[in-house]
């Protein structure tokens, strides 16, 4: 994409544009279930990602997986995994949207920090998960 540019995004990648907006609107959500699923699993079931098909929904990224992906398109997605890697939760969210045979990397240090932003929010994890999920089929179209 070219910056400055007033061009209309393709179908193919509109998903991206609106998958943003959706984070940026409800950054204290995301932060505060992505710390929720940190408490229970840690890392051990891999990176947090919000899969767009056939549903939006939420889903676990393998490190193994993400690896496999980055050997099968060359490298390309090396600075997604090094992110991935070196990440700190307790600091910043960390999660990879799917669409379209695509990934995009969601990457923000929301204000207050995601364990704040859970203790605010005071629902659960599958409370947060079900909320967000009916809220990401509302608002993300594709």
């Amino acid at each position: 994409m070219l910056f400055g540019t007033t061009q209309p995004e393709s179908g193919d990648s509109k998903w991206r544009s609106q998958l943003d907006k959706f984070v940026k609107q409800n950054q204290r959500e995301l932060a505060a279930v992505f710390w929720g699923l940190w408490l229970e699993n840690g890392n051990s079931q891999g990176t947090i990602g919000i899969d767009l098909q056939p549903t939006p929904h939420f889903v676990y990224c393998p490190q193994e997986a993400i690896e496999k992906l980055n050997d099968k398109v060359e490298n390309r997605l090396q600075e997604i995994l090094g992110i991935v890697e070196n990440h700190q939760p307790e600091v910043e969210v960390v999660m990879i949207g799917i669409g379209k045979g695509e990934i995009k990397l969601i990457q923000f240090a929301p204000e207050p920090a995601p364990p704040n932003c859970f203790e605010q929010v005071g629902k659960d994890v599958d409370g947060l998960l079900e909320l967000l999920e009916q809220q990401m089929k509302e608002q993300l179209k594709y």
